[in-house]
């Protein structure tokens, strides 16, 4: 894999340069992540298309504060892509990266052939015994992570690199990232939206469970929907085989690949 920086993002790609007559899966990760959630997308998928895995800003090797409001994130994804000059992006994002995706492709109606949903949601509130164990007892959060955010039947070592990344992400930057997701409410424009969408969720996530993607897929009206099986909130890193497959096929049937 290769290292970039754009617009003070950094990112790992599969290829590069990257192929302009592809189109490029852009993977933004979840909240207090980094680009290390999607190793295993950016690696396996680089023959079908161009493959890119960022960092939000304030996370893993991206320069700046994390932020609080997905709305800034959104930009801050929009302005890397045109600075990039990134071939027909593709975004795919998970958890608060699902909710980034989500603003881009109502502020952006025309700009995206597709877009990626990955366990997420319309509205994302957060418990409040979450925001106070990041304040108080930050590495308590951390290794509460795997109890809630992966399927009981995943083998933890497959996280092991994941977590050892996520435990880099300052705790002010978590709690940010938790702020914007709690502040976040796109159910009523739903509707709106125009962008071809694939929802993926995962069968046995705690945190965002099925029932949100099978939301959205009832409000926007061209998507589709696949369910990972034996797999929690971490759904390409528990069951990436299954999960690149999804998302092969989906490229396929909309003619993107």
């Amino acid at each position: 894999m290769y290292e970039r920086t754009a617009k003070n993002i950094a990112y790992i790609a599969g290829r590069w340069p990257l192929a302009p007559e592809r189109p490029t899966l852009i993977f933004i990760h979840g909240s207090g992540g980094s680009s290390a959630l999607w190793e295993n997308q950016v690696d396996a998928l680089k023959t079908h298309v161009n493959t890119i895995a960022i960092d939000l800003p304030g996370h893993g090797q991206s320069a700046g504060p994390g932020l609080d409001r997905v709305e800034d994130y959104s930009a801050a994804v929009a302005d890397f892509i045109e600075t990039a000059e990134i071939p027909a992006p593709i975004p795919c994002g998970l958890s608060i990266g699902g909710a980034i995706v989500l603003q881009l492709i109502l502020e952006y109606k025309t700009r995206f052939k597709a877009a990626i949903l990955v366990n997420t949601g319309a509205r994302l509130r957060v418990i409040p015994l979450l925001f106070e164990t990041i304040k108080n007892d930050y590495k308590g959060y951390l290794n509460s992570i795997t109890a809630f955010a992966a399927s009981e039947k995943t083998d933890l070592v497959k996280l092991a690199s994941f977590m050892a990344e996520s435990a880099k992400c300052p705790p002010e930057v978590t709690y940010g990232d938790f702020t914007a997701c709690d502040k976040f409410n796109v159910m009523e424009k739903l509707s709106s939206i125009i962008t071809p969408v694939l929802i993926l969720t995962a069968e046995d996530d705690k945190l965002t469970p099925p029932k949100y993607g099978s939301y959205i897929k009832e409000h926007i009206n061209n998507a589709s929907i696949t369910e990972i099986k034996d797999a929690g909130h971490l759904s390409p890193i528990e069951q990436p085989e299954a999960f690149n497959l999804a998302v092969i096929d989906y490229l396929k049937r909309e003619k993107l690949i």
